[in-house]
């Protein structure tokens, strides 16, 4: 009797929208779900990567490790997005924004409750997991 393979669909879990449920990094999920955001880092040249890669493409090594992104990063740029993708519609308004924690960058969403007159660029920011209405994960940026 051959067993048939069950397919680890964890990442369909992220997101307002979910484009694909099957990647190398479904772990992601898992740390999502014990409020942490993770990215990965080669451990061969040092790259470091958010969205998490499982390989790095410089120099081509599967040697990741997972890291925690925690600490204060810098709004780097935003802006507030009056139109959306095929998905995205019931979201709007919504800022998306560019966060810089000085090794990495991260892009994102900011948190629906950081009113628009408080948002300045190189303010200090936090990743910080997000619990969707319909049970998805995704991550926002907070006010530190």
């Amino acid at each position: 009797m051959s067993k048939k393979k069950e397919i680890d669909d964890r990442f369909k879990k992220f997101g307002t929208v979910s484009f694909t449920s099957v990647t190398k990094v479904n772990d992601f999920i898992d740390f999502l779900e014990k409020g942490k955001v993770m990215g990965t880092r080669c451990q061969d040249c040092g790259k470091v990567f958010f969205p998490p890669r499982a390989d790095c493409y410089h120099c081509l090594s599967r040697n990741v490790e997972w890291f925690e992104v925690s600490g204060k990063g810098k709004l780097v740029s935003y802006s507030k997005l009056k139109y959306a993708p095929v998905g995205f519609e019931g979201d709007l308004p919504y800022s998306i924004a560019l966060v810089d924690y000085g090794d990495y960058k991260i892009f994102g969403r900011l948190a629906g409750d950081i009113p628009d007159d408080e948002v300045k660029l190189g303010m200090e920011m936090k990743t910080v997991v997000n619990k969707l209405p319909n049970g998805q994960l995704n991550y926002v940026f907070e006010k530190v």
